[in-house]
């Protein structure tokens, strides 16, 4: 189901589209995307909700083959994401979006912020940067293995795939 629903853009106050949308995910539930852009101020909008509540999870796959990059990932604006062996934790904040992507989507993501270093940042970060790059390749080719881990303490993410494992979210203290 989908629904459009017109609305000021809470940055430009633009009349834009908010688009609600019903999909269902295999062993998850129906989820609710909720998604706007702007196209005049550039403003965008998007979230996943679970249309069911669940109990706080903490999922965690290993990825190490090319084959793994499709695994499904449903973050929700309360989710972080880990990946150790790269160093990366990406925690939710005032402007986190959800999502429904995979693996590769997920490291894409990430790149696209470890190219704005490439940008901005000092020499340091600047090494750092490419050093992150190149291994991020190097996942997506399936030559160095990584673990995923999604922690969401409302509930409402999950990782699609039979090796993923499941268990309940302990928050550290």
């Amino acid at each position: 189901m989908e629904t459009r629903v017109p609305g000021p853009c809470p940055c430009c106050n633009t009349q834009i589209e908010f688009l609600y949308k019903t999909e269902n995910i295999p062993y998850f539930s129906d989820i609710l995307i909720i998604s706007a852009i702007c196209p005049e101020c550039g403003y965008k909008f998007v979230d996943t909700q679970l249309l069911k509540h669940g109990e706080p999870a903490r999922y965690t796959v290993a990825i190490d083959s090319e084959d793994d990059l499709s695994v499904r990932v449903v973050r929700s604006m309360s989710a972080s994401i880990e990946i150790p062996e790269l160093g990366i934790r990406i925690d939710p904040g005032p402007v986190s979006q959800g999502f429904v992507s995979n693996v590769e989507g997920v490291l894409d993501r990430i790149e696209e912020v470890v190219k704005g270093a490439l940008r901005w940042g000092n020499e340091v970060e600047k090494e750092n940067a490419v050093a992150l790059l190149a291994d991020i390749v190097r996942v997506k080719a399936g030559t160095f293995p990584v673990t995923l881990i999604l922690e969401d303490p409302c509930g409402n993410s999950g990782i699609e795939s039979e090796r993923a494992v499941t268990e309940a979210y302990v928050p550290e203290e």
